[in-house]
C-alpha cells in the first residue's frame, strides 16, 4: 500500500480503512511537523499542533473532496488554520521549554563563534516571524520542505507565477529586514 498513490490511500482512508490512514500520516508527518515547527519555534507545540494536524483530517477525510489539489494541500491548510489560531490564543510572552534551552553539543567549537551562529540565525528567525503570514508559509515550503514553484502554488492556491513574484519580493524584503536588524544590533 505505500506505493500506491495519495487517491488511492485516500480513498481507502475515507472509507474507514485505518491503516491507510496511517500511510498517509507517514507521508506528511515530518513536513506537517517542520511547517508548524517553523511558525512557532517550539517542538513542544509543533508536536501537539502537528498531532491536532492529522486528528483534525482523520475526522474530516471522510468527507474531504478532490479538488485538484495535491492531498499536502490540504494538510498545510489545517496546519496553517491551527497556527494562525495558536498565535492568536498565545500571549507575547515566550516561554522556552527547558529541554530546548539547555542543549549540550557533541563537537568541540569555540564559544564565540557558536554564540555568533546563534545569535545571526535568531535575528533572522526575528525577522521571519515578522513577516506576513504568506511570505512565512512560503519560506518554509520552499527551503524546509524544498517544493518546487508548482508545488508551492497549489499548496497556496496561487499561479506558479504569482508565486516567483512572491518569492522574489520576500527575499528582497527579508534582505532589507535583516540589514536593519543588524544595523540596530551595531548601534546597541
Amino acid at each position: 500500500m505505500e506505493e500506491w498513490s495519495d487517491e488511492a490511500i485516500l480513498q481507502r482512508a475515507s472509507q474507514g480503512d485505518i491503516d491507510a490512514f496511517g500511510v498517509l500520516y507517514e507521508r506528511y508527518v515530518g513536513r506537517i511537523f517542520n511547517y508548524v515547527y517553523y511558525r512557532t519555534g517550539s517542538a513542544s507545540d509543533a508536536e501537539d499542533l502537528t498531532a491536532r494536524v492529522f486528528f483534525r483530517a482523520m475526522r474530516h477525510i471522510g468527507t474531504y473532496t478532490n479538488r485538484g489539489l495535491p492531498l499536502s494541500a490540504w494538510l498545510y491548510r489545517i496546519a496553517h488554520n491551527l497556527v494562525a489560531n495558536w498565535h492568536r490564543d498565545n500571549s507575547r510572552r515566550k516561554e522556552i521549554p527547558l529541554d530546548e534551552a539547555i542543549s549540550f553539543r557533541t563537537t568541540v567549537e569555540h564559544p564565540e563563534s557558536s554564540l555568533v551562529d546563534m545569535e545571526e540565525r535568531e535575528r533572522l528567525l526575528r525577522v521571519i516571524r515578522c513577516l506576513p503570514e504568506d511570505r512565512q508559509q512560503l519560506l518554509i515550503l520552499k527551503f524546509v520542505d524544498h517544493l518546487s514553484n508548482a508545488e508551492i502554488a497549489q499548496i497556496m492556491g496561487k499561479t506558479e507565477g504569482a508565486v516567483k513574484s512572491l518569492y522574489h519580493r520576500t527575499l528582497l524584503s527579508l534582505r532589507n529586514e535583516y540589514h536593519l536588524a543588524l544595523s540596530d544590533a551595531d548601534s546597541e
